[in-house]
């Protein structure tokens, strides 16, 4: 009879054994196919694949300035198991460190928490940024140190002092950006920050490889089949800046031993003049080796020198605010041009007073604005408020809050730097929410004169005095004017309405040009510029900020500026001052002698911020 288990078992055995053999069989496969492992270690015998990096892209100002550049530096690298017979002591003197710091920098590499692509068949950085100088007193001794190489790559130079937290700087890429992005390994530079971070695609070009071939000992015999597999590195693209340099270093000259920012642009193309963010600091601190020890100094500074105040600075705007309210009132048909209000020492409503300081009344809107009447905006809110246009206090709100919006408040203008915040423009369901159904147009009132909840960043303030104008249009501000070879974003072009129509700014620059000739900005009347303007005197807990907004000239403006100093005072005291010099400046190219004495007397003045974390 037949022993059918026999078979059984028979069919079992084969399996099995066909079934070892296909996993050997997919294992074998893996490793030589899919897996680079063994692939990398083979290369890694035969050739030398070096990286050829990229010059960077150039920057120049507005007029032509080249204003950032590129330095040949060198890193020093080494592949691990190539290292045999070092005089480590040698090594350490022709790179002019010490033993423990050798040790140091090793133990790093091998670190795989730190450099979690170490493999001892790739190379790894040892000593980056080495000046011409230095890699000239060590290629002098290179033959000695088998498994060491050289890599050229370059740091950034300035042509100026200036516009530090602009530019930007270039650091080490991090691990989370090298698993995002395949274009970057470890040891890489990107731009941190500024114009260097928002342009990098743009600036950092694209890498080349050169394959070496070596002999059974490691050394390099040359190229690998005469440079055919080599690709060459491209150079990144220049960029022309919208900054005038020359202005960005009087603002912040007129800005030493001060707090505050300075924002200019040219209404009719939403471009950058100037953008100073004080205290600044020497964009050459964050070049080089010593990168890393001059960004802790700046980033434990009380003053915050890293931070750019003109975009992530948030402030009430004070009586700049005043120009946006006229509008608003003017075009919701709640006052009109020859509209009269009280103002016997500010608004009293009932129970209710807001102060003011002594000047004509009652006051209609042109001198309103000259003299900066703050009854006059309360009361036009007032009426605004208590109209019957609007269901209640609620719809006159959030139709308020519109108009807002509709200036380029409340939200990111959108600007090409990073770190812009939004600022603050409450609606009806913020006060709801806070004083539930019973707020009224007093509870609020101090958003009329640019108070309260209202808070702006100094580039919102200066698109404002864009927007006024170019008569109720503005295009988003950018700092990069050209990228060679390419386009700036389209909306960097395309002009943006307020819903406030023409006739209505018209009604507006009467009383800015009636504040210079006859008002509070009168330190701004230079003769021939036709300077536009308003003051603003933010309340603080310390002593009040002083601000600035204008334009000039009054047609075809060529520049609108904001000015805001904190604890400067009344706006005539710093903001006014400042503007004129800068309007100056730029429109007629150079400071008359009298001004340059101004600009000088500004200079040295200091404001004491004490040891207040700011």
């Amino acid at each position: 009879m037949k022993d059918y288990s026999y078979d059984k078992r028979k069919y079992i055995l084969s399996g099995v054994v066909i079934l070892v053999l296909v996993t050997y069989i997919l294992r074998i496969y893996n490793l030589q196919i899919n897996s680079d492992d063994y692939k990398t270690k083979a290369d890694s015998n035969a050739f030398y694949k070096k990286t050829l990096y990229p010059a960077r892209g150039l920057m120049y100002d507005r007029n032509g300035k080249l204003v950032v550049y590129n330095q040949p530096s060198y890193d020093i690298t080494f592949v691990p198991r190539e290292i045999k017979d070092v005089d480590t002591l040698e090594l350490c003197k022709a790179l002019d460190i010490t033993i423990e710091e050798f040790n140091d920098r090793m133990a790093r590499v091998k670190n795989k928490r730190i450099n979690p692509g170490y493999s001892t068949y790739t190379e790894q950085e040892f000593m980056p940024l080495l000046t011409g100088e230095e890699f000239a007193r060590f290629q002098e001794k290179m033959f000695r140190f088998p498994g060491f190489y050289v890599r050229k790559r370059s740091i950034r130079q300035y042509n100026s002092t200036a516009a530090g937290v602009l530019m930007g700087d270039i650091g080490e890429v991090s691990q989370r950006t090298i698993d995002r992005d395949p274009y970057y390994r470890r040891g890489d530079y990107i731009g941190q920050q500024g114009i260097e971070a928002s342009y990098e695609d743009v600036l950092r070009g694209k890498k080349g490889t050169e394959v070496l071939l070596r002999d059974a000992r490691g050394r390099i015999q040359g190229k690998y089949q005469g440079g055919k597999f080599d690709t060459l590195a491209v150079k990144g693209k220049n960029i022309t800046l919208s900054l005038d340099i020359e202005l960005q270093e009087l603002g912040e000259r007129l800005m030493q031993n001060k707090i505050g920012s300075i924002v200019a642009i040219e209404p009719s193309t939403g471009e950058i003049l100037c953008m100073v963010s004080a205290p600044s600091y020497d964009p050459s601190l964050l070049a080089g080796r010593w990168r890393g020890k001059n960004h802790q100094t700046l980033a434990t500074d009380k003053s915050k020198p890293l931070l750019n105040r003109a975009i992530m600075g948030t402030y009430p705007p004070g009586s700049t605010f005043k120009t946006s309210q006229a509008a608003v009132f003017l075009q919701e048909g709640i006052v009109n041009p020859r509209t009269s209000f009280p103002c016997s020492g500010g608004f009293v409503f009932n129970n209710f007073r807001l102060g003011c300081h002594a000047h004509s009344s009652p006051i209609s809107l042109a001198p309103a604005m000259a003299t900066s009447c703050n009854a006059y905006f309360c009361w036009g809110l007032h009426r605004m408020f208590s109209s019957e246009k609007y269901s209640g206090t609620k719809e006159a709100m959030n139709r308020w809050r519109d108009y807002m919006v509709s200036m380029g408040f409340g939200y990111k203008l959108g600007i090409d730097l990073p770190g812009e915040v939004r600022g603050m423009i409450p609606n009806a369901e913020y006060y709801t929410r806070h004083y539930g159904n019973y707020w009224r147009a007093v509870t609020v009132i101090s958003i009329s004169i640019g108070q309260g909840e209202v808070a702006l960043t100094p580039l919102q303030i200066a698109n404002l005095g864009a927007t006024i104008a170019n008569r109720g249009t503005y295009i988003t501000p950018h700092i990069v004017k050209e990228i060679e070879n390419d386009t700036i974003r389209s909306e960097y072009k395309t002009p943006k309405s307020t819903m406030v129509s023409p006739e209505i700014y018209e009604e507006i620059i009467k009383g800015m040009r009636l504040a210079v000739t006859d008002g509070t900005c009168h330190a701004a009347n230079i003769p021939g510029l036709d300077v536009c303007g308003k003051t603003g005197t933010a309340q603080n807990k310390g002593k009040d900020h002083s601000a600035f907004l204008g334009f000039a000239p009054r047609n075809n403006p060529k520049i609108a500026i904001a000015v805001y100093v904190e604890n400067g005072g009344f706006g005539a005291e710093y903001g006014v001052p400042i503007g004129a010099l800068m309007m100056e400046k730029y429109i007629n190219g150079t400071l008359s002698e009298a001004s340059e004495e101004k600009a000088k007397y500004i200079q040295n003045r200091s404001i004491n911020y004490g040891n207040e974390e700011r």
